[in-house]
């Protein structure tokens, strides 16, 4: 099956740019000394998780179904980390993943006697923030809910000895950044470091959490393997890493097709693809994604706003330029499509989900992995 032959809308998953980043992960593993994670929250397209597993640790999830997942379909370290845990689904989790990482104290007291044979960690909330161009994505902006921290361990424990909490853990964890290079991970360490880096002495690990862009051309990966040496030395604790976007970073494409053209001052491309249900993130964070042989508004002969078949008045992609005028039935690829559009799309409006597809490599010969219907739509309502 080549390209011109898929149904659209479909992600694409080119494997040759796939396997290129789990190489990287899989250089820094073994140069550092580390263990990565697939965080599933970002990319959980199970049926490369054999493939995956081949490079890198393990996953980890937030919650009992991505746990799951991992346990059935990774088979390798299962972790999970959740804000809170159902008290009916904790004796499941505790069969299925080797980490579990609790948000508060409280639930720490809750559940840590049911962890037997469990490794256990405290995520802690550094107080450092690194990312202020998406707000949304900071657990460390003031009032955040994600991660303990320091002045709420003195309250708990009535002063600045922790051991009453930290003498029932194995390992910390914190997560602070979102798309991100390894120098803001150095600082935010340094920040952890100065308040708790006395107690790593009695952890057996830290994880260190996602938001990593460890694949990315400029990505400072020698800064990343210095940091993780460095703590590994000083503190002889395992150290993890929770990438999500790195392992499939610029790794997918969403295919679309033109269905119609609507001219009101500008002109419009009603897609059958939607930003609504098949990139959500475009209207949340809000972000324009790239789009193949496109440029920016005026910069090409033809400025056209890319819209969907949803009626959604701000169902809204983007606007984007190009060298030749667009018909009806043509096709438009929007590259980095395999992260957080899997995991976040939706049928609102009775649209239907793109199909999944990997490719050997761009226009290589590609591999129908999974189409959907109406059954699909139907069956998460009632």
């Amino acid at each position: 099956m080549k390209w011109n032959n898929l149904p659209t809308p479909c992600y694409v998953v080119d494997k040759e740019k796939l396997v290129r980043n789990l190489q990287i992960l899989n250089n820094v593993e073994e140069e550092a000394g580390c263990k990565i994670l697939l965080a599933q929250k970002c990319f959980s397209m199970y049926a490369l998780y054999p493939l995956i597993g081949e490079y890198i640790s393990g996953a980890t999830a937030s919650g009992l179904f991505e746990a799951r997942l991992g346990f059935e379909e990774m088979k390798k370290e299962n972790h999970v980390f959740a804000p809170a845990y159902k008290a009916e689904e904790f004796d499941e989790i505790t069969k299925i993943c080797d980490h579990i990482i609790f948000n508060s104290v409280n639930q720490l007291k809750k559940y840590a006697d049911k962890c037997e044979g469990v490794s256990i960690g405290l995520r802690i909330n550094p107080e450092f923030s690194t990312n202020s161009e998406h707000a949304i994505y900071d657990p460390c902006a003031p009032g955040s809910r994600l991660g303990t921290t320091y002045d709420m361990l003195v309250k708990e424990c009535g002063g600045e000895d922790f051991s009453e909490i930290f003498d029932r853990l194995d390992g910390l964890h914190f997560h602070t950044l979102c798309e991100q290079d390894s120098l803001d991970l150095v600082k935010t360490f340094e920040a952890f470091e100065k308040r708790f880096g006395k107690y790593l002495y009695k952890m057996k690990w830290l994880n260190m959490g996602g938001g990593h862009h460890i694949t990315r051309e400029d990505y400072h990966l020698k800064e990343l393997i210095d940091l993780i040496k460095y703590v590994r030395e000083k503190y002889d604790v395992e150290v993890y890493l929770e990438p999500g976007e790195a392992i499939a970073l610029n790794a997918g494409y969403l295919v679309t097709t033109v269905e119609d053209i609507v001219h009101n001052g500008i002109d419009t491309l009603i897609l059958d693809a939607s930003a609504a249900c098949h990139m959500p993130d475009v209207l949340e964070m809000p972000y324009r994604p790239p789009l193949m042989n496109s440029g920016e508004p005026d910069e090409k002969k033809y400025t056209y706003r890319l819209s969907s078949m949803t009626c959604l008045a701000g169902d809204i992609i983007g606007d984007y330029s190009f060298d030749d005028e667009v018909k009806i039935g043509d096709r438009l690829v929007f590259e980095d499509m395999a992260i957080y559009s899997m995991v976040k799309n939706n049928t609102f409006n009775g649209m239907c989900l793109p199909s999944i597809v990997v490719a050997d490599r761009f226009e290589g010969e590609c591999e129908l992995v999974k189409q959907f219907g109406y059954e699909d739509f139907k069956g998460r309502l009632s």
